[in-house]
């Protein structure tokens, strides 16, 4: 033995091999893939939405109000320097139609779908044979009196 390992009382081989398992059993674990997988699949959704807000519907809103470039040109001149609130309001719409959409698919579909599972699971299960014989019984026993 070195004198590391009289020090510790701790392998140093060992320690690294244990951490090296520790962390493929948490890096493959299912929940861990499948949430990588929606984080990019989330990251992917939120350019979708900021495109639709920025190249569709701030454009529309654009042409509905005054300005010549639409949001963008919308700023308010505070001395030497502009406040681009446009870019802002883009930015807050974004945020909304996202927020609107995750609701949405969180709380009304997955709700609907975890109710029905649970509509699924609430069914009774059939009695044990003690349970009927108990069943009878208590059946007789109202018939007699």
């Amino acid at each position: 033995m070195n004198p590391v390992q009289k020090i510790s009382g701790i392998d140093p081989d060992r320690r690294a091999f244990s951490l090296v398992e520790e962390f493929k059993a948490f890096a493959f674990k299912g929940n861990v893939i499948d949430m990588a997988v929606g984080v990019i699949i989330g990251a992917a959704f939120g350019k979708i939405i900021d495109s639709l807000v920025k190249h569709i519907i701030m454009p529309i809103i654009g042409l509905l109000l005054p300005g010549n470039q639409g949001y963008f040109c919308w700023k308010i001149a505070v001395g030497a320097k502009e406040v681009p609130y446009g870019l802002f309001i883009g930015e807050v719409v974004n945020f909304l139609i996202i927020a609107a959409v995750l609701f949405v698919f969180i709380v009304k579909f997955l709700g609907w779908i975890m109710k029905s599972k649970q509509k699924e699971v609430a069914v009774a299960p059939e009695p044990t044979r003690d349970q009927q014989l108990l069943a009878e019984i208590r059946d007789l026993i109202k018939a007699r009196s």
